[in-house]
């Protein structure tokens, strides 16, 4: 091999390095959907949703309607991850409860906040 060829070899392994690393790795989601129960404001039973939730971020679960801060319940994982469910917002505190892919918890769990590994 001549030193042209090694050049041109060793030049085009850079190239496709650099076009791998700038190529942004796809986002990481959970497959599928979670669901949660909550009361609004005027005492109607109503059920908020998750769809292919993103995986590693916490997600404060949205109860419209609700009064500011309430907790919502019964989470159900229809996801292919697992989804662990804090009382606090923002994944935070000591009370939490880890939720495998296709099950559910009952009507007394109360949640605030969710994320998925």
């Amino acid at each position: 091999m001549s030193l042209r060829s090694i050049t041109a070899a060793v030049g085009a392994a850079a190239s496709a390095f650099v076009l791998l690393a700038a190529v942004p790795a796809s986002a990481s989601a959970a497959t599928g959907q979670f669901r949660y129960s909550y009361t609004t404001a005027e005492g109607y039973e109503a059920v908020g949703f998750l769809n292919n939730p993103a995986s590693g971020e916490c997600i404060n679960l949205a109860a419209p309607g609700a009064a500011p801060g309430a907790a919502s319940r019964a989470p159900k994982n229809y996801t292919d991850a697992t989804a662990t469910v804090f009382l606090d917002s923002d994944c935070n505190g000591d009370t939490y409860y880890s939720l495998l892919p296709g099950k559910g918890a009952s009507d007394r769990l109360l949640v605030r906040s969710v994320i998925f590994s």
